[in-house]
């Protein structure tokens, strides 16, 4: 062998060890099947809107949807993030027809299709209400990854905590991203446009 090829033939064999080496460590951790998949979020619902009609996750199906776990009660972050929400859907103009933006109540005490219908009405009217009994709200908070607690306060009532995301959600019905509205609705809007 000469003296220029004994550094590429031990190279060459170093590369091949490593590599069955790797081999044999995936193959010793179960393979393909043992890999960590992604965690979904979303899945089947069936909840009623603010005008009583029922709602499924199949009538989102076709359109981009950003959703946004509250309760009509919450005295900061709902409003703020549904009138974000609002400034969004003005800034897409006509497009705003072709998204769909909801709120899901995690309180389904309080939030009734008529108080959810009076909530929303401060907002843009593209907006929707979805609230159900406590057996369908909890399926779909644990679906969509939502924290919601109820929290006792002195006077005897109640406050929920409750994950302030929202949810952007492609035409078929697959978590993209959280949607960021820390950004003009112009900037945001324009994101928006892009999975119409």
């Amino acid at each position: 062998m000469s003296p220029t090829a004994r550094p590429l033939v031990i190279a060459t064999a170093f590369a091949a060890s490593l590599v069955l080496g790797l081999l044999i460590v995936f193959w010793a951790m179960g393979g393909v099947g043992k890999v960590a998949q992604p965690a979904a979020i979303g899945g089947p619902f069936q909840l009623t809107d603010q005008n009583g009609k029922t709602v499924t996750d199949k009538n989102l199906k076709g359109k981009p949807t950003l959703i946004f776990f509250g309760y009509t009660h919450c005295p900061d972050v709902c409003p703020t993030s549904l009138f974000e929400i609002s400034e969004v859907l003005r800034a897409m103009g006509k497009d705003a027809d072709k998204v769909n933006a909801v709120f899901i109540s995690v309180d389904p005490e309080r939030d009734t299709p008529a108080a959810i219908k009076d909530y929303l009405s401060s907002f843009d009217p593209h907006l929707e209400g979805l609230s159900g009994d406590p057996a369908e709200t909890a399926k779909v908070i644990t679906s969509y990854r939502v924290y919601a607690k109820k929290v006792p306060t002195k006077d005897g009532d109640y406050t929920m905590d409750h994950t302030a995301l929202i949810y952007l959600m492609d035409r078929d019905g697959r978590f993209v991203s959280p949607f960021n509205l820390k950004r003009t609705p112009e900037e945001a809007a324009g994101e928006l446009k892009r999975y119409l």
